[in-house]
């Protein structure tokens, strides 16, 4: 049995939480888009086509923000296609994922779905195989009120107002030799760079994301960072990252210490970044835009040069176990401990490619075990992410070296004086025995709080899924936690292994 004490002080912060923390991402990508949130023959489609059962899961799963229309798709897009009478759309072979695109989602389509759901569009253009023009076309199309050609296309198609999106994502993994339009740092600084100027022209409050590399283990990672930035610095906001993880090679400890790659890349991120900013003189921030992350089990997946044209196939659809939950968690824990940095990222994908939501054409929608973290998380995070100290066991990993057995993160909302607190044990074989002191002193007395709910996501079998047949197989259950009564500053709580955590608290005042 592991033993482990973390304390709690709202006076110790990170930063406030960010709403955009809690973002996905739809891709033109196997069954996403079609049979995913779009099938106009499904019984539960709206009169747009949008399946209502797969909206009510993303309404119950807490998106903010969702990136669309890519990913590698976004470098071969021809957006005018998807616009207008949907009849007179034409058919295309997306080189991507060859597969055949339909376009009878698009642009105005998707801005749909995104209101109705009350989730905020983000943009990507096309700066592989396209560039500034196209880039500016799409904006204008996208924001600008009406009197002029592109606007006036929008009208036209049904919408007089503008779509007012904010953040836009200048192409997508540029520095991929499998990207079309692949481009060298160099290259790809220079078009962003132009891109970013004539866009600003055009909407000079746009939030702007510049490609940082495809993953950490990229060669060119760091440098394509710095090259991008000392031309781009002055032009964006944000600068992307993206991150997949699997137990590779049956690694599974290092598979659940996941999140420390993530910390890393971060780190290493915003030092590239001010490094810049130091050279430059300047105070500006670049922040990280972790706009892809998940579980991917990429060892199935055979390349895109392995796959048969096909309309909407099934391409990786993994399907998620107890374990995979656990990591999902605690990436999102990482992502809130670095709140001050990480302004946004997105959850890569939606609905049932790596996703949350799987679907069956024109049957049912469920949850996979991922939903469950990401869901709470996005649910009972609010205020001020804090910093705790964490005193606990180790656990011995092939990939990190030896890591905390517990990533913890917690949350304080000053307005409610509600506390919540997100802990994974990463242990595979320990139960640990958590301590939580929360006895900080607030207006000269000791805050005490008093124990809202405990909820886990674990089950004694790691492997265990949801399906279509069994969708509840894997649901949060209680946990075992309790507060000491007599001064309500100490929670005890079980945690047992492989498992995430949620417990929430409420603050009151001991006399």
């Amino acid at each position: 049995m592991g033993r482990a004490m973390v304390r709690l002080d709202p006076a110790y912060t990170v930063g406030p939480v960010r709403p955009r923390t809690f973002g996905s991402f739809v891709e033109h990508m196997g069954r996403c888009v079609y049979t995913g949130i779009y099938e106009p023959d499904h019984p539960d489609a709206d009169e747009l086509g949008f399946r209502t059962d797969v909206a009510r899961l993303v309404r119950e799963l807490g998106v903010t923000v969702v990136r669309y229309p890519g990913g590698n798709f976004v470098s071969n897009y021809r957006w005018e296609d998807g616009i207008g009478p949907k009849a007179d759309r034409p058919t295309q072979l997306d080189l991507a994922w060859r597969s055949v695109e339909t376009n009878q989602v698009g642009t105005d389509d998707f801005v749909d779905w995104a209101r109705g759901v009350g989730v905020e569009p983000m943009m990507a253009v096309n700066l592989g195989t396209r560039g500034v023009q196209e880039a500016i076309d799409l904006l204008l199309y996208c924001n600008a009120d009406t009197g002029t050609s592109w606007p006036d296309r929008r009208a036209k198609n049904g919408h007089t107002e503008p779509h007012d999106i904010r953040v836009w994502c200048l192409g997508n993994e540029m520095d991929g030799p499998w990207q079309m339009g692949h481009k060298t740092a160099e290259e790809y600084a220079r078009v962003a760079e132009e891109a970013a100027r004539a866009m600003r022209r055009v909407d000079p409050g746009l939030e702007l994301v510049a490609c940082g590399s495809s993953n950490r283990g990229m060669p060119t990672f760091g440098t394509w960072e710095r090259v991008v930035l000392e031309r781009c610095f002055d032009l964006v906001d944000h600068i992307s990252a993206h991150a997949y993880y699997e137990p590779v090679d049956g690694d599974v400890d290092s598979f659940l210490a996941s999140g420390e790659d993530m910390h890393r890349f971060i780190e290493s991120v915003v030092a590239t970044a001010d490094h810049v900013a130091a050279v430059r003189g300047s105070d500006k921030r670049i922040m990280v835009s972790f706009d892809e992350w998940n579980v991917w089990f990429q060892e199935r997946f055979h390349g895109e040069s392995s796959l048969e044209v096909r309309e909407a196939p099934e391409l990786i659809e993994d399907v998620y176990d107890v374990t995979d939950a656990v990591v999902v968690g605690s990436l999102l824990i990482t992502l809130l401990q670095h709140t001050d940095r990480v302004s946004m990222a997105c959850q890569a994908q939606l609905v049932n490619v790596i996703a949350p939501i799987a679907t069956r054409p024109g049957g049912a929608a469920w949850k996979q075990t991922i939903f469950h973290p990401f869901a709470l998380t996005a649910r009972y995070a609010r205020g001020t992410v804090l910093r705790p100290a964490v005193a606990c066991d180790v656990v011995e990993t092939k990939a990190f070296g030896p890591v905390d057995s517990l990533v913890v993160t917690a949350t304080h909302d000053p307005d409610t004086g509600d506390l919540t607190v997100f802990v994974v044990n990463r242990s595979r074989t320990e139960t640990s025995e958590l301590t939580l002191d929360v006895a900080a002193a607030v207006g000269g007395h000791p805050t005490a709080y008093a124990l809202v709910e405990h909820l886990q996501v674990h089950d004694d079998d790691p492997s265990a899924t949801n399906t279509e047949d069994h969708p509840d197989r894997v649901t949060p259950r209680p946990g075992d936690a309790a507060v000491d009564v007599t001064a309500g500053t100490t929670l005890t709580a079980t945690l047992p292994p492989t498992s995430w955590h949620c417990i929430r608290l409420t603050e009151g005042t001991v006399q």
